[in-house]
């Protein structure tokens, strides 16, 4: 399972802040980061006919998180399957993090924030006082916008469509970390503009109002552009961390976010289990 998080002794300066930055390359990821494919349920095994039954009314809200599913029996008579056909539906289900089960009680709908099992979405905020340091944010940008071609298709929104904006430094004790820039869809968040992110997260606050269904992202080490280099007080030759993520809420885009961290001051933890 793969985290991130602050690296264990950030500098103790933060440096210089400066202009806006308005993220407007989007459009670089939309070919391998957001395709899917899925097979004709008439053509598919047993086990993912069961599988992708049980997928696709988790997303329509069938069973909110925490509620009891069909039981293994239920899903063997109502598919004409064997136990052990549902029994490798459900393993891979629990494997992607969509189902919890306990033995002896039955199977429930797990919370929707956790994607799989190889990808946590987490807090910044919440990793950094975790540690016994403080959190504080800065918001540069929060209005509504209309949105480019490239955008508003990551959004499901037409072209010029509004499309709400923040753009947000982090910072660990006093020294800036992650520099947040996100597109929310209106629709999947209405409230968005609303919400004081000096006292909470974007991240927090849309896993409550939209629990995310499947995420997309990209990992690269890239160099900052010049005004992302003012904001996190860093030069331009500093490598960087960038993660690109766009989410999704039952079918519903949610949001597309570029998140970039100073090398020096940030890691990539991870743990393997065969």
């Amino acid at each position: 399972m793969g985290t991130f998080g602050p690296h264990p002794d950030p500098p103790a300066q933060a440096g210089e802040r400066g202009d806006l930055l308005v993220y407007t390359g989007l459009h670089k990821y939309d070919r391998h980061m957001f395709a899917s494919s899925s097979a004709s349920p008439a053509a598919a095994a047993p086990y993912s006919r069961v599988k992708s039954f049980l997928k696709s009314e988790l997303e329509r809200g069938r069973w909110r998180p925490g509620e009891l599913m069909p039981s293994e029996a239920e899903l063997v008579h109502q598919f004409g399957v064997s136990r052990m056909t549902v029994n490798r539906a459900l393993r891979e289900m629990q494997a992607q993090g969509l189902i919890d089960r306990v033995q002896g009680v039955g199977t429930f709908a797990a919370q929707l924030h956790r994607v799989s099992s190889t990808l946590t979405i987490r807090n910044l905020q919440e990793e950094i006082e975790e540690r016994g340091h403080r959190h504080h944010a800065q918001v540069h940008v929060k209005r509504k916008e209309a949105a480019q071609a490239a955008l508003a298709q990551q959004l499901g929104l037409r072209a010029g469509a509004p499309v709400f904006h923040t753009l947000i430094v982090h910072f660990d004790n006093g020294v800036p970390l992650q520099c947040e820039d996100r597109y929310v869809n209106p629709a999947a968040a209405p409230d968005y503009l609303k919400v004081d992110f000096s006292t909470t997260t974007p991240t927090r606050y849309l896993l409550e109002v939209a629990p995310l269904w499947e995420a997309q992202y990209t990992i690269e080490a890239s160099a900052p552009t010049e005004q992302e280099a003012r904001l996190l007080g860093i030069a331009r030759t500093e490598p960087c961390l960038v993660l690109v993520r766009r989410t999704v809420s039952r079918g519903v885009p949610i949001t597309i976010a570029r998140l970039v961290h100073p090398g020096s001051r940030y890691q990539l933890q991870g743990d393997f289990r065969p």
